[in-house]
């Protein structure tokens, strides 16, 4: 076998295990039953975390929102955005959704950047008003608790907690995230 045949081999093999571990990173997982019906125009609008399993994405993040909105080829316009008081300013995301399967089922697959995915399922959802909502990753690493307004009523994030407890998640991980005044953290005060 010449070098070229071996390298295009080797490029194939690596291709080819760069597909199978990408494609199980947006699936729900296992013991988890995502959301149905599920209606994404109810869905749509914002979104305001109230608690959430802390993930190098969002780490000291406060403020978070996140923005859904449909995009004329079917495909879901997501924008997440967090105060980070450290630096004194505002992180952003934008990205992709996509639906993993049927429409009516809340499980998608969300990109901030190509190729790379990861899951969304939504595993609890108010079903009559779309108020509040508990979301999955594509782990039990990754849990959020979602609110039309910042704050969600105890009594409602109590039951969402169970419930992800119920599911195995390490509820006793879970942060609260902050929506009252911002305050940073640097000596020199906030940037004009």
């Amino acid at each position: 076998m010449n070098k070229y045949a071996l390298s295009k081999s080797l490029c194939y093999f690596y291709y080819f295990l760069l597909v199978i571990l990408l494609g199980g990173c947006n699936q729900i997982p296992d013991g988890l039953e995502a959301v149905t019906p599920f209606d994404v125009q109810r869905y749509k609008g914002q979104w305001y975390e109230v608690m959430r399993l802390d993930n190098r994405f969002e780490r000291g993040l406060s403020h978070v929102t996140a923005t859904y909105d449909l995009r004329n080829d079917g495909t879901i316009s997501v924008f997440n955005r967090g105060f980070n008081s450290a630096k004194c300013e505002w992180e952003e995301a934008r990205g992709v959704a996509v639906f993993r399967g049927k429409k009516t089922v809340g499980s998608l697959s969300v990109s901030f950047f190509w190729p790379f995915s990861a899951g969304y399922h939504v595993i609890a959802l108010d079903l009559k008003n779309y108020h509040f909502a508990l979301v999955s990753g594509s782990s039990r690493n990754y849990l959020w608790i979602l609110s039309r307004e910042p704050v969600l009523a105890a009594g409602i994030r109590q039951k969402l907690i169970e419930e992800a407890r119920k599911l195995e998640f390490p509820v006793s991980e879970l942060v609260m995230v902050e929506h009252g005044d911002r305050h940073c953290k640097s000596l020199s005060g906030p940037k004009a």
